[in-house]
């Protein structure tokens, strides 16, 4: 990939990203986090949650692979946010989405810091994303 010139105010996305059940069984089998609230809608709900929630990491994960399609594989140095709402994961074909858009705040000492929008069905889901990458 080539990285893209980075300019403060530009905007990127929003990017949609699908997420199914059938998805978050192969994350699960990836990160070894088979927690069932992320598989059963029975203990989910039982701990109060709507329905089975996408897991954490998978949701930044889609959004470290926004910033890394945005910018053409820039080095990122810095992600995070706060998971403010779940992505709850319905259990058919379409599962949901997570929408990704960022805007570039700042640009100084040769890092950009991006500012994010993560949303799944109407709602944001993370509080202040962010990522910083290498300008």
């Amino acid at each position: 990939m080539t990285e893209q010139v980075l300019e403060q105010g530009q905007t990127f996305g929003p990017t949609t990203f699908p997420v199914t059940r059938a998805a978050l069984v192969r994350y699960a089998g990836a990160s070894g986090d088979f927690n069932p609230i992320h598989w059963s809608d029975r203990v989910a709900t039982a701990v109060g949650l709507p329905g089975v929630i996408a897991h954490g990491m998978f949701t930044m994960a889609l959004v470290a692979r926004a910033v890394s399609e945005w910018t053409g594989g820039a080095e990122v140095v810095e992600l995070g946010g706060k998971f403010t709402n779940p992505v709850v994961v319905s259990d058919d074909e379409d599962g949901t989405t997570v929408t990704v858009a960022g805007t570039v705040k700042t640009l100084a000492d040769g890092l950009a810091t991006i500012s994010l929008e993560v949303t799944s069905a109407g709602q944001k889901v993370l509080g202040m994303p962010k990522a910083v990458v290498r300008a």
